[in-house]
């Protein structure tokens, strides 16, 4: 059964390859892409597929899918260090989300100002890149909710 990632937030889609940070372009979590934030101000990240809640931090979450894929999401790098400053919660551990729940709000202008990069690469977590199908080109700008990966 194969399940669909929806971009989280809008932006412009590209490689984990120019994500720069060795973990997430080395595919050490797994494999995925990234999406650069567009936009000035709060940006509320949502819910890129069905499924429960395994682990929700302010920077971060992972959704085991309905399909079984786990979909990891991490706004910006380094953003642990900030220790959940700047960052709100809409949802709780173990919660049953749809696609397009709201997930966290934050501002990527005010982490990029801070010095960090605003980057959010989204991962298929214990997959192979064989078993994604990316559903738009990189560099293609997407808006929330847009389809963009496939994961069998």
């Amino acid at each position: 059964m194969s399940t669909t990632f929806s971009a989280p937030l809008d932006g412009t889609v590209v490689a984990l390859a120019d994500v720069p940070d060795p973990v997430f372009s080395g595919e050490i979590v797994g494999p995925g892409v990234a999406i650069i934030p567009s936009g000035e101000g709060d940006v509320t990240v949502l819910a890129p597929v069905n499924g429960k809640i395994i682990k929700i931090h302010p920077h971060a979450f992972v959704i085991l899918s309905e399909g079984g894929a786990g979909a990891l999401v991490h706004l910006g790098l380094d953003t642990v260090a900030l220790n959940g400053e700047g960052f709100t919660l809409h949802r709780e551990n173990k919660a049953t989300v749809s696609e397009g729940d709201q997930m966290i709000t934050w501002n990527p202008s005010e982490i990029e100002a801070g010095g960090r990069n605003p980057i959010v690469p989204i991962i298929a977590m214990e997959k192979k890149k064989e078993n994604l199908r990316f559903l738009v080109e990189m560099g293609t700008k997407v808006t929330a909710g847009t389809p963009i990966l496939e994961v069998d």
